[in-house]
């Protein structure tokens, strides 16, 4: 087997990205979904290349993905990191923003392409942010999340004019996770303001 013939060149490709995402944790539901892998295939390719040596320490992680959005808005730094993660997702025209602020999610359904430009996202992510809070699984459920356009939306700080990522049923203070981290006395200003 050559493995530049094309009718290898599909599996090759499921597989790459299987390892990549193992190798991120994902979940093995997400990455059949990516790759269309077996659950079975998947549970080996970590047997044979993650269980042992060096990559031992990467887990597995079973159940289903996380799926509260609260994660997201809990606090200024997880809307600065989810923010970033949105703002990855357009780069790597995983979604697109209309004119209302509304996300779009640009694929039907998760493929080897979807999977790769994800992994792409979650890695930039990892490097801007040091000690990121969000995991893949919590990047994976941002992105199913926030092309629903329900619980999660795009909202725009009265002070910069930045876009930032919003819970549907919380108070939103209009004031981007930047400007709060930068001078957090605004938020309790912001707060006093609303109440009056």
């Amino acid at each position: 087997m050559r493995l530049t013939d094309d009718r290898y060149a599909t599996e090759r490709a499921q597989f790459e990205l299987a390892l990549r995402m193992i190798g991120h944790e994902a979940r093995t539901r997400t990455i059949r979904e990516c790759t269309g892998l077996s659950d079975d295939r998947i549970r080996k390719l970590y047997g044979t290349y993650f269980q042992h040596g060096a990559a031992g320490n990467i887990k597995r992680h079973r159940g289903k993905s996380p799926r509260q959005i609260g994660r997201f808005v809990k606090s200024a730094q997880n809307q600065l990191e989810s923010t970033t993660l949105i703002a990855l997702y357009c780069c790597n025209q995983l979604l697109r923003i209309d004119t209302e602020r509304n996300l779009h999610a640009l694929w039907p359904r998760p493929s080897v392409d979807y999977g790769r430009r994800l992994c792409d996202a979650y890695e930039v992510y990892m490097a801007l942010h040091a000690g990121a809070l969000l995991s893949f699984e919590w990047a994976w459920s941002l992105l199913q999340t926030v092309s629903l356009n329900d619980e999660l939306y795009l909202s725009s700080c009265r002070e910069c004019n930045t876009f930032y990522v919003q819970d549907s049923y919380a108070l939103d203070l209009q004031l981007c996770p930047c400007c709060e981290i930068s001078n957090p006395r605004r938020r309790k200003l912001s707060v006093s303001n609303f109440s009056r």
